[in-house]
């Protein structure tokens, strides 16, 4: 048995909820500057793996409250399903469509707006399962 950091437990419990803003903070600002569903999940998931070192994989695994499974299932779904209002409008598959409701923070909401939070699960779901996967193989 491996011991654990105090520092590193601290710093990592709080981390985690300031990462996982941050990275929803990246996912919303993709539309109109850099960011977006790939960085903003990557981010999130570089938080899972922090916890992950920290308090022990199943620890993180306890702390994502789903198995990345579903998270990638849920993306790939919602980024496809993402295109097909346009479709159903006679216009290419992933044609961009805005509604003319604007939130205070998020800005307008369109089709763009789904396929990036896809993208944002799917890649959280890949990267954790994978870091979770290693993280086992290699007793952690």
């Amino acid at each position: 048995m491996r011991t654990r950091s105090l520092i590193l437990t601290t710093a990592a419990r709080g981390l985690l909820p300031l990462m996982i803003v941050f990275s929803v903070f990246l996912l919303f600002r993709g539309h109109n500057e850099p960011g977006g569903g790939f960085v903003g999940g990557l981010v999130a998931s570089a938080a899972f793996a922090l916890y992950g070192f920290a308090n022990g994989v199943n620890q993180a695994r306890a702390r994502l409250h789903t198995q990345p499974n579903v998270l990638i299932g849920a993306g790939l779904l919602l980024a496809a399903a993402s295109g097909l209002p346009s479709l159903l409008l006679g216009q290419p598959f992933m044609t961009g469509l805005w509604s003319a409701a604007q939130l205070p923070v998020v800005g307008k909401i369109g089709t763009p707006l789904f396929f990036d939070i896809g993208v944002y699960l799917l890649v959280l779901g890949v990267t954790t399962m994978i870091m979770f996967s290693l993280a086992e193989e290699a007793g952690a």
